[in-house]
């Protein structure tokens, strides 16, 4: 049974914005979302930037015993998850709530509620420990609040692939509605960890940038004078949504989601192999899981993050997979704007990617004002591009090898 997926609401909140609406709009004038870290003290940190929330209020979500709970991946999954089925005009109830899911996906998890009972353990000893510690932790428990307070009873699951986990959350929620095993999945990605242990554990790795006197202009993919990339929090959730069930609502449907693909590198923990084969072979199984042809796409979202091996790899797997079309592509990497939401990148840029379709508008590249020569496809830099999509591919690659791949469409009916 392969059942055709759509998309049909939408949520975030991320460095950008607030909602769908404030990001979409910031991203195509070019916004950056970067600014200095005033979530703790960085003066002793190499890196003292980051893509932090900005006046996001979670009492409009939670309450405020849940907030003190409640860390805060779990409140952004419960704001955006409440925005996209909002969005949706869906209701969960008894006709429905067993054929509906929650499969999210986060990096991290629960980091700062580590940090904050670690500290706690250390200085007034074991019986101050907070009974929510645990709850506050695990990964899967952002998707097990969701489907609580929605009451969806379907699979319910979690994918930890580090920066694919978005991606892969929301490939295997098209899986389980393409197979027959769900009608509505709440899904996409997530992630908290603008803590001091993900600066300094990443500051030993010289993985992040440290333009810390310019952060606007810190996440530059593709540019020869990157440095890094730029730690973000946030979280991207879309619904998913078996063709017939949307059109029997009469909902929005934004794009259809054709295909994935997932593979592994098997190289190393953190770095690409030399023109990224893993990457390659993904976007073909994504094609193929389509049933589209490489010259299909008019659009890539790519992973594209600021490092000097990612963004050469990631064009060239590209160039690889779709040969002379390359010259006709449009890539754009969006996390010039909102900096690496890590496990959330997916659930962002799974929504950027159905906005440009249903928009017809392509976010640019900032920041690129010296392409890397080896970066020499249409990046769409420095100012957002008007066109006509009928088909996008969203990039994502993780620690570990990781990789995930979607193509969207335009719904035609």
């Amino acid at each position: 049974m392969n059942r055709r997926v759509v998309v049909t609401g939408l949520g975030t909140v991320n460095p950008i914005g607030n909602c769908v609406e404030d990001t979409w709009e910031g991203l195509c004038a070019g916004k950056s979302g970067i600014a200095e870290i005033t979530k703790f003290d960085a003066t002793n940190f190499r890196t003292k930037i980051a893509g932090e929330l900005k006046n996001f209020d979670p009492l409009a979500f939670v309450t405020p015993k849940e907030l003190r709970r409640l860390d805060d991946f779990i409140v952004y999954a419960l704001a955006c998850a409440e925005m996209a089925i909002l969005d949706a005009g869906i209701t969960i109830d008894d006709k429905n709530s067993e054929r509906t899911g929650v499969i999210l996906g986060t990096g991290i998890g629960g980091l700062s509620t580590v940090e904050r009972e670690e500290k706690v353990l250390l200085n007034s000893g074991t019986k101050k420990i907070s009974p929510f510690t645990i709850p506050g932790v695990l990964a899967n428990l952002a998707s097990g609040n969701v489907a609580i307070r929605h009451g969806a009873k379907g699979p319910v699951s979690c994918t930890v692939t580090a920066c694919s986990s978005g991606n892969n959350a929301i490939g295997d929620a098209f899986r389980t509605i393409s197979h027959g095993y769900a009608d509505v999945m709440i899904t996409g990605g997530v992630e908290a960890a603008v803590c001091p242990l993900t600066f300094a554990a990443f500051n030993a790795m010289r993985a992040i940038s440290t333009r810390n006197d310019n952060p606007e202009a810190a996440s530059r993919p593709f540019d020869r004078d990157r440095d890094g990339f730029v730690i973000s929090e946030g979280c991207g959730i879309v619904i998913l949504e078996e063709l017939t069930s949307a059109l029997n609502r009469g909902a929005t449907i934004y794009a259809e989601l054709s295909g994935f693909g997932s593979t592994c590198d098997a190289f190393h923990i953190a770095a690409p192999p030399p023109g990224h084969p893993g990457a390659v072979r993904c976007m073909r199984l994504a094609l193929e899981d389509a049933g589209m042809e490489a010259s299909d796409i008019d659009y890539i979202n790519a992973h594209g993050t600021s490092t000097s091996l990612n963004d050469l790899y990631e064009i060239e797997a590209i160039k690889q997979v779709f040969g002379d079309h390359s010259n006709k592509l449009a890539v754009s990497s969006t996390k010039s704007m909102t900096g690496h939401l890590l496990g959330a990148a997916g659930g962002l840029e799974t929504i950027v990617s159905v906005k440009s379709i249903y928009e017809g508008v392509i976010p640019p590249t900032i920041n690129l004002d010296n392409p890397d020569p080896g970066c020499n496809l249409d990046l769409v830099p420095h100012r957002k591009r008007k066109k006509d999509i009928n088909a996008a591919m969203s990039n994502t690659f993780g620690f570990g090898g990781v990789n995930a791949v979607l193509v969207f469409r335009k719904f035609h009916g």
